[in-house]
């Protein structure tokens, strides 16, 4: 009867739900990373500047590890453990 399309109705509901919360995870994950990097690159960005377009490789050298240290100062912890409440399904 009624009681049963009913139930069934709600465990259709239940289950696009289910669909688009893991979507929206999906997508939210993808966009943390792109926020990550885009931060990173920024990041990466202000100290290229300041060190110019030397071609020592010495230099070279010191560049790429100031890029894994970017990385890791870029305040990208900071910026998305901020942002991520506002994009978070409630």
């Amino acid at each position: 009867g009624k009681t049963a399309v009913t139930q069934q109705w709600m465990e259709s509901v239940t289950r696009r739900l289910d669909h688009y919360k893991a979507e929206h995870k999906a997508l939210l994950k993808e966009a943390t990373t792109l926020l990550e990097l885009a931060l990173w690159k920024a990041k990466i960005g202000e100290k290229e500047e300041i060190l110019g377009e030397v071609k020592a490789k010495r230099v070279k050298m010191d560049i790429q590890s100031e890029r894994n240290e970017r990385r890791v100062t870029s305040g990208a912890n900071i910026v998305i453990k901020n942002v991520l409440p506002f994009l978070e399904l409630v």
